[in-house]
């Protein structure tokens, strides 16, 4: 039998459509059955799902002969399912990547339960994507109730004869219904598995109206079929989201108000418990059916709002006054000249080229004592033993104005002034592929907002700029021009480990990643796209890991915009690990056996250790028409291709399985590449940079 029915109704949704249908049919986990059903849409949306149908033989296409609703759509669907678990799915929404593995192997841990509910996240018309807000680790009537977050049995679906209704608000009475009669057969699944669209146009839950007073006959249904205890744990979740939809104009009109809140009252009177107290201001409101006290309430929260956030406001404006005063009074005590300051990825924590320089300036300049700057959500990434302000504090502005030593691979926060005496390291985190600086003019898609005179006005304060090769050297000095620095050829501290880690040092971190002797390692880290919301890898993981065969494993890392939550977790299958939030990624590389990487400036760090570098470019036209690159990566001209090369996964597969990734000619590319980008790089940078920085360029 089939793990999964999948059930979308259809009805004027064309544009949203495909995305929706490749959603599903693109996930991992495959066992599954895709019920499209046409709810006589006018558009081309049933052309599209015959489309589908004819092209993938699990999915099928029901014709309904005139339009009955989402909810009568989906009971259609529904009654042709043949799959153990029943998801509904609108034809506007997506199915995340890996969603239906991470669903499977809920359900299978909490023994195939009657309900399952699902996280999920919204996306507006500007492909902004939020949060869904859902609290699922309580009372899952409190979870919003839609058909598209959750899973259902399907077995217990037909045994309770649940359907949903005709008309607004379709699936209210059902999921409720679900929810009350699973009991202790409800689990839940945090993460994020569909993402909801908000649409600008043309939604019923932007169109205002007196339809939207069909939701309090749903509730008053749920309350008259439910037994007293039911009723008094669905009653304040029915008034809660009656109150929501009376709060917003989108759904009811002012002129509605008043008729909303005495309906919603009614129901509240009809069915309260005997004997039981309002717990809310609102709950009194509707108790009493007073739409005057209830719109008392509304106006002072809102005044309440009001002179929080102006309080607040007032309160940011004292404590940056109070700052800058105190930061002015700074600027006049003398530098110390034994405190460097340090940052790294915009306040993110201890890492990359200043960390490098940070420890082994503890080695032989111990006279320098050095402080990072991190931010307040990232101080717990700072090792124990280092000393550490957060950004924007009263020490922060202190550090900022009295150390003599700079040190950043990105930029510091807040505006400092720089004062004549300090010197100012730019390091830099990476040898540029994509276009950087001022070229990024070029490209305005990508540089989203980015303001090129404060880029030059930063570039004014270096006094040194870390360059890692000769490419990166010119590129920094036409797309940073400025004589006020110099450039510091030194290699990239950062990739002195390459050099300076044994064999016992790799097998530790073998171990503690988990990987067994004898397996083949592959780093797949692919870069963050300008034009793309979120870590959407374009390589199905599972699919690979299992074409590879159980002699590899693959460590997969996103890059760190999309922070530790990748959802890649969800991919479950032995052979792949999600490394997304491993604090060093210099460990992973010497972990790894090669590197499977697309446009991350990565491989020119991993070029050290002279060990495979196969570049997956499915993207490549699009990504250098969005950014702009220096060298045609995919050329295959010596010093520009890295390794062996492949733009689909079938060729990426391939390259693994007949042996291609790493040949004699593939040698040649990488020693070439070498060359060109690693002149400088031979374990003793940080040891050059300290030496230049905080002891007057002494020699070893």
């Amino acid at each position: 039998m089939t793990r999964f029915s999948v059930v979308v109704p259809v009805h004027r949704v064309q544009g949203y459509l495909r995305a929706c249908l490749d959603s599903v049919l693109t996930q991992s986990f495959g066992d599954l059955e895709l019920i499209v059903v046409d709810d006589a849409s006018p558009d081309a949306s049933a052309a599209i799902a015959a489309e589908y149908a004819e092209r993938d033989p699990r999915t099928q296409l029901v014709r309904l002969p005139d339009r009955v609703g989402p909810g009568p759509a989906r009971n259609t669907g529904a009654d042709r399912a043949t799959g153990d678990h029943l998801l509904f799915l609108d034809g506007d929404d997506l199915l995340l990547p890996g969603a239906l593995t991470a669903v499977d192997a809920a359900l299978t841990a909490a023994g195939d339960p009657d309900v399952l509910l699902c996280g999920h996240d919204r996306v507006d018309w500007w492909e902004n994507v939020r949060p869904g807000g859902d609290d699922l680790t309580g009372d899952p009537l409190a979870v919003t109730p839609a058909a598209w977050n959750r899973v259902f049995r399907r077995d217990f679906w037909r045994e309770q004869e649940l359907a949903f209704s005709s008309g607004a608000y379709e699936d209210v009475v059902p999921v409720h219904t679900a929810a009350l009669r699973a009991g202790d057969r409800v689990a839940v699944l945090e993460r994020p598995c569909v993402r909801w669209r908000e649409r600008r146009a043309g939604s019923f839950a932007k169109t205002p109206g007196r339809a939207h007073f069909a939701l309090a006959g749903r509730y008053e249904q749920l309350l008259a079929d439910a037994g007293p205890e039911q009723r008094a744990r669905l009653l304040p979740h029915a008034a809660a989201h009656l109150l929501a939809v009376l709060d917003d104009p989108g759904r009811i009109r002012q002129g509605d108000r008043r008729d909303f809140f005495r309906e919603a009252s009614r129901i509240h009177r009809a069915y309260a418990p005997a004997g039981t107290a309002p717990l809310t201001p609102e709950g009194k409101a509707l108790a009493t059916a007073s739409f005057a006290a209830y719109e008392g309430l509304r106006k002072a929260e809102t005044r309440r709002l009001r002179v929080t956030r102006q309080l607040r406001r007032q309160k940011k404006k004292l404590r940056a006054r109070a700052m800058r005063a105190a930061y002015r009074a700074d600027l006049r005590r003398p530098l110390d000249p034994h405190l460097a300051v340090y940052g790294a990825y915009w306040n993110r924590g201890v890492s990359c080229n200043p960390a490098a320089i940070h420890a082994k300036a503890r080695e032989l300049a111990p006279h320098v004592r050095g402080v990072w700057v991190v931010s307040s959500r990232n101080k717990h990434r700072v090792p124990p033993g280092v000393e550490y302000v957060i950004e924007g504090s009263r020490r922060y502005w202190q550090t900022m104005a009295t150390a003599t030593y700079l040190v950043n691979n990105s930029s510091f926060p807040g505006g400092f002034t720089k004062r004549p005496g300090q010197v100012y390291l730019q390091t830099h985190h990476g040898t540029p592929l994509k276009t950087m600086g001022l070229d990024q003019r070029r490209y305005p898609a990508g540089t989203h907002g980015i303001s090129f005179q404060k880029v030059l006005d930063h570039t004014d304060q270096w006094d040194f700029s870390l360059s890692s090769n000769p490419h990166s050297t010119e590129v920094w000095e036409r797309v940073y021009p400025s004589v006020a620095y110099q450039p510091l050829e030194a290699g990239y501290p950062r990739n002195d480990v390459y050099f300076t880690a044994g064999d016992e040092e790799v097998a530790r971190i073998r171990a503690q990643l988990g990987v067994d002797d004898g397996r083949t390692v592959l780093l797949y880290a692919p870069t963050h796209r300008d034009y793309q919301k979120g870590f959407l890898p374009r390589l199905d993981l599972r699919r690979f890991a299992e074409t590879l065969g159980p002699s590899y494993v693959v460590l997969v890392r996103a890059h760190y915009f999309y922070g530790a939550d990748t959802g890649l977790a969800a991919e479950s299958h032995p052979q792949l690990v999600d490394v997304t939030g491993h604090p060093h990624v210099e460990e992973l590389c010497l972990a790894a056996d090669a590197l499977v990487t697309d446009y991350s400036s990565l491989m020119f760090d991993y070029a050290c250790l002279d060990r495979p570098i196969v570049t997956y470019a499915p993207d490549w036209q699009a990504y250098r028409l969005a950014r702009g690159t220096y060298f045609d990566l995919l050329s295959g001209r010596p010093g520009e291709t890295p390794g062996a090369v492949a733009t689909t996964e079938d060729e990426l597969a391939g390259l693994f399985r007949y042996g291609g990734w790493d040949t004699a000619e593939t040698t040649a590319l990488r020693s070439a590449f070498r060359e060109r980008f690693c002149p400088y790089d031979d374990g003793q940078a940080a040891e050059r940079v300290v030496r230049r920085l905080f002891l007057s360029g002494a020699s070893s």
